[in-house]
């Protein structure tokens, strides 16, 4: 018996050409090139900046004493490593405990201003009093008046960081949609369920946009205590070291506390951007990505 034969399938047609869409490949191309630039661009300034500071001592022939070159910097750095880093950490612990009670602090008293005009008008105008007075006038008070000298410290760093997170909160605590607070009364909501569901989500960017001021605050008010204080010893942080290195006319130190202190801040706004953008960047028009 002869068997059917089967026929052969037909050979599927060939995959139709992806045509691409020049508009998209060029907005593809300058968002690849604009991710690329962002990191790139400041690297490239850093290095002719660099290069530019070691041309500019050995042409002037400038002693180290005075301006040191970068490699002396970068000697003094890794020879006080040890010494820098235990300042540097007594500085950042009070740097975070003073950012954590302004955080407290000024979040807790913007909440009692949305719910009571009367408070905000009785005790906000001391909030911008100590704003507006330059922590290093009233800093020797302070240590007159503690007897702890860490917490002298602590106060000063904390009167420099927390307006930034009070009027920050505060105003973004009143600016809910008004619309949305009648509708919320209408249906009968309390005033602290309106705070919850409504106010305190409205004033959440407002509030890590002053925590972003407020890190780098908290670090400028810790080395401006520490240099008014003045204390030295095992527990001394880098305000300390940059003033032992000038009366030493160790330089090359003193730059290499500087450099440190500069790049701590940078890591703590970095940290705070981040910050925001992980709360941020699913519902807020200021972090989500808009297609141009």
């Amino acid at each position: 018996m002869v068997e059917p034969v089967t026929p052969a399938p037909a050979p599927a047609p060939a995959p139709a050409p992806i045509i691409l869409d020049p508009v998209e490949m060029r907005k593809a191309r300058q968002a690849r090139n604009e991710r690329i630039g962002a990191w790139v661009l400041p690297i490239i300034v850093v290095v002719l900046s660099i290069l530019a500071w070691d041309r500019f001592v050995v042409v002037n022939d400038i002693p180290h004493y005075i301006i040191p070159r970068p490699g002396r910097v970068l000697q003094a750095l890794v020879e006080s490593w040890d010494i820098l880093m235990a300042s540097l950490g007594a500085t950042l612990i009070l740097t975070f405990s003073a950012l954590s009670i302004a955080i407290v602090g000024g979040v807790g008293l913007a909440i009692l201003f949305a719910q009571s005009k009367w408070i905000e008008m009785s005790f906000y105008p001391y909030a911008v009093i100590l704003q507006v007075t330059p922590i290093i006038a009233v800093a020797p008070l302070i240590f007159i008046w503690v007897d702890s000298t860490f917490v002298g410290l602590l106060i000063c760093a904390w009167i420099v960081a927390f307006f930034p997170i009070l009027s920050n909160t505060t105003l973004g605590l009143q600016s809910a949609d008004h619309n949305l607070v009648d509708m919320m009364k209408l249906y009968g909501a309390t005033r602290w369920q309106t705070l919850r569901f409504l106010r305190l989500p409205s004033a959440l960017p407002y509030f890590l946009g002053g925590l972003k001021i407020a890190g780098g605050l908290s670090l400028i008010g810790a080395i401006v205590a520490e240099f008014v204080a003045g204390t030295g010893g095992a527990g001394s942080g880098l305000a300390f070291r940059i003033l032992e290195a000038s009366y030493r006319l160790n330089i090359p130190r003193m730059f290499a506390a500087i450099l440190l202190i500069s790049f701590t801040g940078i890591l703590i706004f970095m940290f705070m951007t981040f910050l925001s953008w992980l709360f941020l960047h699913k519902w807020h028009e200021s972090a989500i990505k808009r297609e141009s």
